[in-house]
């Protein structure tokens, strides 16, 4: 098997474990969050799982050691992907359907069109890309229509964590961006990837001791099992593998996780806890991921100078 080859099939892997894992994850999210403060649920999680991947790359003789300014990138990019991006998830969770929360995250392909013009800078958005941005902004309308007329407390909560999701989006998507800009300087992923997750723990953890330290904490069974599907598939398989195709595949390909994951949380959000579907979520869901195919196979077009670009942007496509 040549190297191309063997490359590619790792590639279809990786995307299979984001597509597969990452969809289930919001169950395992709305899960956890039953009885466990998300910020000390995202701790726990976070800290267990970059740890001890910290403590397998020590041990089989990976870089652990870092520069401040490669640890500063890793810390940043954990913070806007774990806790921005995850935290924000993880509470909008206890209040917004997991099937729906996934549907609104679908938007994150638009946000990273956006950021990699304009912080990768090698490629401008056309027109293509821009009617997809508009149309899944009308998809995003559609979903949260139903809790614009909703006058009860619960309904009003819906709504504002139905758009703190957008902004957990937006936060995911700069993390990402960022991670595929600092490649060259990161070090060994692996490695990189658990410093991430380790600093995602130490700030979800320093969120939980100064906003939570009066909610009550119920560890179930239920509950730690959801945190344990969590550590091993959405941080140490998904994650890793997600981290792996930012430093691979042009992010606007790796953003095609976001058509996918909807439709495995949509499906065990009904199957498991019974969530509906209405006609809103459907014709919502269809529009966004309209959108997303829209603004995904939306041709890129490339500065002329090759030289021009970012290191990594030059040599990665």
């Amino acid at each position: 098997m040549t190297t191309s080859s063997t490359s590619q099939w790792k590639i279809i892997l990786a995307f299979g474990l984001v597509y597969v894992f990452w969809g289930s994850t919001y169950l395992g999210i709305g899960i956890a969050v039953e009885q466990i403060p998300p910020a000390k649920m995202c701790a726990a999680r976070f800290l267990v799982a970059g740890l001890a991947m910290l403590a397998y790359c020590a041990v089989t003789g990976r870089q652990v050691r870092f520069s401040s300014r490669q640890l500063a990138h890793c810390a940043a990019v954990g913070i806007l992907l774990l806790m921005g991006g995850n935290l924000t998830l993880s509470y909008a969770e206890q209040i917004v359907p997991t099937g729906l929360a996934a549907l609104l995250v679908a938007v994150s392909p638009l946000w990273f069109l956006v950021l990699d013009s304009l912080l990768l800078g090698d490629h401008h958005i056309s027109r293509r890309g821009k009617i997809g941005l508009i149309i899944g902004i009308f998809g995003v309308v559609v979903l949260i229509w139903p809790t614009l007329f909703q006058h009860t407390a619960f309904g009003r909560r819906e709504f504002w964590w139905s758009l703190a999701l957008q902004g957990g989006s937006f936060s995911w998507a700069l993390g990402s961006v960022l991670s595929k800009k600092w490649k060259t300087s990161s070090g060994d992923a692996f490695s990189a990837t658990a410093w991430q997750v380790v600093f995602a723990g130490l700030s979800n953890l320093a969120f939980a001791l100064a906003f939570e330290r009066n909610m009550p904490v119920v560890w179930t069974a239920r509950g730690l099992g959801a945190i344990f599907y969590l550590i091993v598939c959405g941080s140490w398989i998904g994650y890793t593998a997600y981290i792996w195709l930012l430093q691979h595949v042009p992010t606007s390909k790796v953003s095609t996780y976001a058509y996918v994951n909807p439709v495995v949380a949509v499906f065990l959000g009904w199957l498991v806890l019974h969530e509906r579907i209405d006609r809103y979520i459907a014709i919502g869901s269809a529009i966004i991921v309209a959108s997303v195919v829209l603004v995904t196979s939306a041709k890129i077009h490339h500065r002329p100078a090759a030289e021009d670009l970012p290191a990594v942007e030059a040599a990665g496509d």
